[in-house]
């Protein structure tokens, strides 16, 4: 809701400016901005689909299934209270998994059933520790390829799109280790969420 409010009063701001210098051009460049917006998305859906579609092929064959086992030990213990219902872990694997590849997208669901399944096993309404953690990891997420930054640029013109593959995956890196860090800060200092989770 605030978010909505953000956007109108920005909106009403530029229209506002546009019409105190004078510019008649402020109704052409909102609908070439409007156009360019419908250009993006629909360059992007491809790209989107392809990689969806190939979480999707990596869940029914039993590779995130086998990705699961793999990264269990680490997102075990940044995650124990997860660590003890299997299907909850799964999904929060293949929460991971769509962010390694740069898939946020797809990565928004898979978060937000983890974070139901946590909330069913803390028993508690408010957010756990383990919850908020997630929602750091998700966010700023370890990219190991970018497909949708790549993606982007291919639509925009880029020879090599992923030639930014060193630099997503230094400031992934940092950027997730400087929120795990001040996420374990709150959580001994001053509680990361109101319900703790042990």
């Amino acid at each position: 809701m605030a978010m909505s409010w953000i956007w109108v009063c920005m909106l009403a701001l530029s229209l506002f400016c546009g019409l105190l210098n004078g510019s008649a051009d402020l109704g052409a460049a909102a609908m070439e901005g409007a156009g360019k917006a419908v250009t993006l998305c629909v360059s992007l859906t491809g790209s989107l689909c392809l990689w969806s579609g190939f979480g999707a092929v990596l869940e029914r064959s039993g590779l995130q299934a086998g990705l699961a086992r793999i990264l269990s030990p680490v997102l075990g213990r940044l995650y124990p209270t997860a660590r003890r219902n299997p299907k909850t872990m799964s999904v929060l694997c293949g929460n991971v998994t769509a962010n390694l590849l740069g898939l946020g997208s797809a990565a928004t669901p898979l978060g937000v059933e983890a974070v139901r399944r946590m909330q069913a096993l803390s028993g508690s309404t408010a957010a756990t520790d383990e919850m908020c953690k997630l929602v750091v990891m998700n966010t700023a997420s370890i990219q190991l390829l970018p497909t949708t930054v790549a993606a982007l640029r291919g639509s925009l013109g880029s020879a090599a799109p992923f030639d930014i593959l060193p630099a997503v995956w230094v400031t992934s890196l940092f950027s997730v280790g400087a929120g795990l860090l001040a996420a374990a800060f709150f959580q001994r200092f001053g509680g990361l969420g109101d319900g703790r989770s042990k």
